[in-house]
């Protein structure tokens, strides 16, 4: 009996997930944005020095943590090169060197030393999407996040990320970050 209940405990588990990776269709996406201002491009906004503050919640909407960040990016040859220093509230610090490649007018590749694969961003007007599967320490050991981007540029100093943090497809997280560009 109870391996019968375990069974179809996970054939729905299964099910959910599936559902929620390949059926259930994104409400929002970036070409939503084609006809905003003001447009965001990754490489102009992010050339030169950012700061950033940011807070991550758990998934039920507790704030767990806090940082800020000094940013400082290089765009040549259809690559940027993105140096972020994270300064964590608990005392932690986090560096990431993101290298994302131009593809076209509104595509973007991106990878850093701790993204798995490649990293996949979508601009159209004020939004640019980036999604990305994120080694995450937690607990002594790091696990595999999967993050989904969403930048929206308010002014041409100011832009405000919210991201969603799943594993499994089932949400984990959400981060909000303020950018201020010098």
């Amino acid at each position: 009996m109870k391996k019968k209940l375990l069974i179809y405990l996970a054939i729905l588990v299964i099910s959910f997930t599936i559902y929620n990776n390949y059926f259930n269709k994104e409400n929002m996406k970036p070409e939503d944005f084609k006809n905003t201002q003001p447009v965001i491009k990754i490489e102009k906004y992010f050339e030169g020095d950012v700061k950033a503050w940011g807070i991550l919640q758990d998934r039920k909407g507790k704030v767990t943590r806090s940082f800020n960040a000094n940013m400082s990016g290089k765009f040549d040859n259809n690559i940027l090169m993105l140096e972020e220093d994270f300064y964590w509230k608990d005392g932690e610090q986090q560096k990431r060197i993101w290298k994302i490649e131009k593809i076209d007018e509104h595509n973007y590749l991106g990878t850093a030393s701790d993204v798995v694969g490649k990293a996949k961003g979508v601009s159209y007007g004020k939004a640019f999407k980036f999604e990305y599967n994120l080694m995450v320490p937690f607990k002594g050991k790091s696990i595999k996040i999967r993050f989904d981007d969403w930048i929206f540029k308010q002014d041409e100093k100011v832009a405000i990320n919210r991201a969603t943090l799943s594993k499994f497809g089932f949400k984990v997280g959400e981060l909000t970050v303020f950018f201020q560009k010098n």
